[in-house]
């Protein structure tokens, strides 16, 4: 049987490399978002009420499916309303940077 002895180099290579792999399993790729969300999931992404998801859908800003009693969005459909009424940043004129 034979014995290995570990050293600090060892050690601190061992360290490198984990937290390079941990680094890249973190960042290599967002959790995949859900592709239709129901109600409550909605509200809680926009932090809306009840009633003003209801006024969304009577006029017609947010598309939706409903299937028997429950009403389901495409996650994407969201996105395109949040992307078609985005406001875009004018620069400050009176704060430089």
């Amino acid at each position: 049987m034979a014995i290995e002895v570990i050293t600090r180099e060892d050690l601190n290579e061992f360290r490198t490399l984990l937290l390079s792999d941990l680094n890249t399993l973190f960042n290599s790729k967002p959790q995949q978002q859900k592709q239709w969300l129901k109600s409550n999931e909605v509200r809680k992404l926009l932090n809306i009420s009840p009633g003003t998801l209801q006024n969304l859908r009577i006029n017609g800003t947010i598309s939706y499916t409903k299937i028997g009693g429950i009403l389901y969005y495409a996650n994407s459909d969201l996105e395109k309303v949040l992307q078609t009424n985005k406001v875009e940043a004018t620069p400050n004129l009176f704060n430089p940077k």
